[in-house]
């Protein structure tokens, strides 16, 4: 008789909450980013309003996410590493330089959208009008709107992809080893984006026609993750894959696994119904249901999935620890975001952002100025 036992190491989690708030931030500014083409690219004057309120949500989760992913690794020093010791077949080290090109084209793309309106102010006679003269570099044109923004949409392309490459890529881990985890972070990240313009639009007052445009986007984003969901799960049920067949038995029968998959449709299908019969005045209610989706979808595949054990039986304990690392890191990341939303609509006059082409004279939909 052969006795064969297999003893675990202990070992933190290689994912921590951390993680989970930079691909939730990253993902929704990556997706809220292409949502400003129509407006400030193609042209599009009736999608402004919807425009607008997106810029708000790519800057400022998209400057919070690698304020996040810094935080995970625990030592800033360590994302330097990444361009020191480049590696060339790794996910995570291709991602430092996306990473850096994709804030830095956002940024300039958000300069150049917002150059007329800067040059305006600091024509003006108050306190920040030297400020608003040198950010618009003494010049009110908008010309470089388009090639930055479609300069940045590619490389908001290299983030979806390499966020779901890099964990999609893990043979170990069934449950992440799915080539359909790209497209749903994808999905979930539009899902993520659309629920705080939703409530952006609700603060800010822009309107009624603004938020039904937005809800049925919503509807439609919603209807792509649920159909992701099923073709998984169909996959999985066929046999056609066997990591997607291993990953669903992995997880089938523990209880906690089964209220997950009624959550996700309960968040899925409350937010797409309010949404089809009622796109108005339910921004509040459809942006924060869309907002949690978002987020628990990727504390379900961070958390969740590594408290599935690669070898033995049963679940590891998934808590939200309480420390630095846990609900304080979450709590914090969310207070910088806050604070990036108060500065950027402050002293960004986001409210006068207007496509390339308009001439410079051209009365502002809104134009009361908010500083």
């Amino acid at each position: 008789m052969q006795i064969q036992e297999l003893v675990g190491a202990v070992h933190e989690a290689a994912w921590l909450p951390w993680a989970v708030q930079y691909f939730f931030l990253i993902g929704m500014s990556t997706t809220a980013l292409f949502m400003t083409l129509p407006g400030f690219v193609f042209g599009k004057t009736s999608l402004l309003p919807m425009a607008r309120l997106a810029m708000i949500t790519a800057v400022t989760t998209g400057i919070a996410g690698p304020v996040a992913l810094l935080a995970d690794l625990h030592q800033p020093f360590r994302f330097w590493e990444f361009f020191v010791y480049t590696h060339a077949t790794s996910w995570m080290a291709w991602g430092s330089w996306i990473v850096i090109s994709y804030v830095t084209l956002m940024l300039l793309y958000t300069w150049a959208v917002h150059r007329p309106a800067l040059y305006r102010w600091g024509k003006e006679d108050w306190r920040f009008a030297w400020l608003f003269r040198f950010l618009a570099f003494g010049s009110e044109a908008n010309s470089f709107a388009r090639p930055l923004g479609l300069a940045a949409s590619l490389s908001a392309i290299g983030i979806l992809t390499y966020t779901g490459a890099e964990v999609a890529v893990v043979h170990s881990r069934p449950l992440w080893n799915t080539p359909l985890l790209p497209l749903q972070f994808a999905a979930t990240g539009a899902v993520g984006a659309l629920g705080v313009m939703l409530v952006l639009g609700r603060l800010l007052a822009t309107g009624s026609d603004t938020e039904a445009k937005m809800n049925r986007f919503l509807a439609i984003c919603l209807a792509v993750v649920a159909v992701l969901g099923v073709l998984w799960f169909g996959v999985a049920l066929s046999g056609l894959s066997p990591s997607h067949s291993e990953a669903l038995a992995s997880i089938a029968g523990f209880p906690v696994w089964q209220m997950i998959a009624v959550w996700a449709s309960l968040a899925i299908a409350i937010p797409f119904v309010i949404a089809l019969i009622s796109p108005t005045h339910t921004g509040w209610v459809t942006g924060l249901i869309a907002i949690h989706a978002a987020w628990m979808f990727r504390w379900t595949v961070f958390m969740g999935g590594q408290a599935v054990p690669k070898v033995g039986s049963g679940l590891y304990d998934a808590l939200m620890p309480t420390g630095i690392d846990g609900m304080m890191g979450v709590i914090g990341t969310f207070g910088l975001w806050i604070f990036l939303l108060i500065v950027y609509t402050t002293f960004v006059p986001w409210a006068e952002a207007d496509v390339p082409s308009a001439p410079s004279d051209a009365p502002s939909a809104h134009p009361v100025r908010t500083v």
